[in-house]
């Protein structure tokens, strides 16, 4: 892919093909990213994934809107954190689409910047969280019907299940047998989605996230301090239970979210305090009465509703998330499913920390 996009990619943003260097950048599950780097420019380039984003002008554009919003904040004094920008084509353009090879685009590269895939202290925890409810906090003033939906639907956790039973009634790779347990496990779960059903009408739309794993969150390496949060692509219209969910979810387990150590696998009470503390100490004032109650609540729905998924794009032949082997798919599935259960056996412990 380098040298496809050596040949025709790289002209489009003004970058000679023979100057530049080109690597993969990072370890996603959806897009393709590349650092570019050359004498003309510094950037980081994606390839879009169109079967996951089907609207990627859409993505874009709401990144954009986001964007000029936080520099406008920046401006103001009003936002502490480096904002991820496009960086233009030689035609102004957002991005660059060439129908079956790709769509394209770059956002601007952030120098100094580090990032990590488990929380290793407290400390971390705390500042991410902080960067997170900073990031929010200064979108609560842009209105959220400017942005486009880009993945209809996307934190539903009754259609998400509905999608899991069709792919067990599928069974299309005879993978069924295998994780019965674990699709009995999630059917069973119907409290849950009751007490889905009634908070969630009661709480704003708001303009979210949705993806708050530690690694959209960049350290400045130099003191490492919180530089900026990144990867804009699922920010949409949502609720910010949820973006508090993904971060229990990806913070507080001392193992990767596909490690198959599950006796390991386990919500560490620290890091989900540090992980409350830093995020009430930015959103403490913007959120409602009834968005705080909800925390906790998205906290174990976003568990459960990821295990869900990576357990019906198994079933499914594994065409949603990049796979690394077979199976892979399945182990991040119990993974999630371990990380639930540890939520809900130390509810009595860790609720006490949203209600402080």
């Amino acid at each position: 892919m380098i040298d496809f996009i050596r040949q025709n990619v790289l002209s489009h943003f003004g970058v000679n093909a023979d100057s530049a260097k080109v690597s993969p950048l990072g370890n996603g599950h959806i897009n393709h990213t590349f650092l570019v780097l050359s004498v003309e420019r510094e950037f980081v380039l994606q390839k879009i994934n169109t079967e996951v984003f089907k609207t990627p002008i859409a993505l874009v554009n709401n990144a954009h809107k986001i964007s000029q919003h936080l520099q406008g904040k920046v401006t103001a004094d009003e936002y502490r954190l480096q904002v991820v920008s496009p960086e233009l084509t030689l035609d102004g353009e957002l991005f660059v689409d060439l129908g079956d090879n790709g769509f394209w685009r770059a956002i601007n590269y952030l120098p100094h910047s580090h990032s990590i895939d488990v929380v290793g202290s407290e400390a971390d925890a705390e500042m991410a969280a902080k960067a997170f409810g900073h990031f929010s906090s200064a979108l609560s003033g842009l209105d959220a019907e400017l942005l486009e939906d880009v993945i209809p639907n996307f934190h539903h956790l009754p259609g998400r299940i509905e999608l899991l039973a069709q792919a067990v009634e599928a069974d299309s790779h005879a993978r069924l047998a295998e994780c019965q347990q674990w699709v009995d496990f999630v059917m069973s779960q119907t409290e849950l989605l009751q007490e889905l059903a009634e908070l969630e009408g009661k709480l704003p739309r708001r303009i979210c996230h949705n993806d708050t794993k530690i690694n959209n969150m960049l350290f400045d390496k130099r003191d490492m301090s919180s530089l900026a949060i990144i990867d804009l692509d699922t920010c949409m219209k949502g609720y910010l239970m949820y973006d508090f969910g993904d971060m229990v979810r990806t913070f507080c387990s001392p193992e990767a979210e596909d490690s198959t150590a599950l006796d390991k696998v386990q919500v560490r009470e620290s890091i989900f305090a540090a992980i409350c503390k830093g995020y009430l100490s930015e959103l403490g004032d913007v959120l409602s009465d009834a968005e705080r109650e909800s925390l906790w609540l998205g906290a174990r729905v976003i568990c459960l509703m990821i295990g869900v998924r990576f357990l019906t794009d198994h079933l499914n032949g594994d065409v949603y998330f990049q796979i690394h082997h077979a199976g892979h798919n399945l182990e991040r599935a119990a993974n999630q499913f371990t990380l639930y259960q540890s939520l809900l056996s130390q509810q009595d412990e860790l609720s006490k920390f949203l209600q402080s």
